[in-house]
């Protein structure tokens, strides 16, 4: 037998071992889904004694209950899993979806189980992924939802979104997916596993996605609270009356355009097909990234751990050329991409520079379908390489809520909604 032909054999029997039924993977193509929720994840460093940042909560034989706000209203949903880093079966016992009324408790009067191929058990394979059956509860937007997971008895968190701004739950041992108290759920995490996508079936709406680092992912905005500037955007939305429109969230802090990182994720350009463009109705995206590859470039080697890793050195032109690559895996799936400019992180002068040239290129080059100018809406008038004070969450490098707000608020909307519809 040669080697390709006991490659096959071998996919084919994974296959076999973790066989889920074609209708999880396209459940009920006649309805028109759009990712109301999402996140993204990135790999848990795997060492024989993390540092406490690093250490995952234990979740075997327990229950996982995730708070998510969908942006978009419906009366069905699909739950999407990923056990993108797994090493081992992802195992879920039991899940359920209810309307979240505080901490860990949850409305039984508003919940439904969750199923997979017609099955309350699910098994995902390394690497894989699937989505729920059709779900018929009601959702209301910007209104938090509780997704709770009966994990398998071996099962162990090898992968995560690390900032969530969002306190989520593990409970004591047991099955207590249809609690409705949250008094089994003593123990809490802000981060976000497995559940990487809820998507409602929402006729003529389109899913505008916000992928980049940290100013994304919303570091230092107020935990419990969706003060990041996606968050921002969708309540703007609403204001304006467009409810026709969900925005999902994939900054992870730390994420750089052109490398991965033990601790922060494949590099953009790497995750941008599986984290932007396979979710389900979305249409545009708006790209923040390139400032960790600026400033790692120039961080020491640390030992133990190094999240900086690989120091790559980054020119101006390395990242015009990534964004280019972007722009053109976006465009061949009909997608619209809109750049946004690098906000300022008082840098030294040669990091600077590099922003400086990068948001130039971003602003004039036209190779985006458009532009937010985040850089414009957050500096010093009198020193543009630094944030407004108002803007700032204390290290100067992160906004504050308020600074959030002032990104949602320069967002071009009706020209990225226009973008989308197309």
């Amino acid at each position: 037998m040669t080697l390709r032909s006991l490659t096959a054999c071998s996919a084919l029997l994974v296959s076999q071992l973790f066989a889920i039924a074609p209708a999880a993977h396209a459940a009920d193509v006649s309805q028109h889904w759009t990712a109301a929720w999402a996140t993204a994840l990135q790999p848990i460093p795997q060492l024989p004694s993390p540092p406490p940042l690093y250490q995952a909560p234990e979740v075997g034989g327990r229950t996982v209950r995730q708070i998510v706000y969908p942006t978009l209203s419906g009366q069905s949903v699909r739950i999407h899993l990923s056990n993108a880093y797994g090493r081992a079966p992802l195992v879920i016992e039991h899940m359920r979806i209810a309307r979240a009324v505080g901490g860990a408790a949850v409305d039984p009067r508003a919940e439904a189980e969750v199923r997979f191929g017609g099955k309350a058990t699910v098994t995902v394979p390394p690497g894989g992924e699937v989505d729920s059956d059709p779900v018929a509860i009601e959702i209301t937007a910007d209104a938090p939802y509780a997704l709770s997971s009966a994990m398998g008895p071996e099962q162990k968190m090898v992968a995560w979104h690390r900032v969530s701004s969002q306190t989520n739950y593990v409970s004591t041992p047991g099955d207590h997916s249809a609690d409705a108290s949250g008094e089994a759920f003593r123990g809490r995490f802000t981060h976000y596993a497995w559940v990487t996508s809820l998507a409602v079936a929402a006729p003529s709406s389109v899913g505008v996605a916000a992928i980049g680092d940290s100013i994304t992912d919303g570091m230092r905005s107020t935990l419990n609270e969706n003060r990041r500037w996606p968050d921002a955007l969708a309540r703007r939305l609403e204001q304006e009356g467009d409810r026709s429109v969900g925005v999902i969230n994939l900054g992870i802090s730390g994420n750089r355009l052109l490398s991965d990182s033990p601790c922060y994720g494949d590099a953009l350009e790497r995750r941008f097909d599986r984290d932007v463009l396979q979710r389900p109705g979305v249409r545009a995206a708006v790209v923040l990234i390139g400032i960790n590859d600026i400033n790692f470039q120039s961080m020491p080697a640390r030992a133990g751990i190094d999240c900086d890793f690989p120091h790559t050195t980054v020119t101006a032109a390395d990242l015009i050329a990534g964004y280019q690559r972007i722009i053109a895996e976006a465009h061949r799936h009909g997608v619209r991409v809109f750049g946004a400019t690098l906000t300022p992180a008082s840098l030294p002068a040669p990091r600077e520079a590099i922003r400086e040239a990068a948001n130039r290129w971003i602003r004039t080059s036209h190779a985006f379908d458009g532009v937010v100018d985040f850089d414009a809406a957050l500096r010093d008038p009198s020193s543009p390489e630094r944030l407004q004070r108002g803007y700032d969450s204390g290290d100067h490098i992160h906004p504050s809520d308020s600074g959030y707000v002032a990104m949602a608020a320069a967002v071009p909307l009706q020209e990225i909604i226009a973008a989308a519809r197309k």
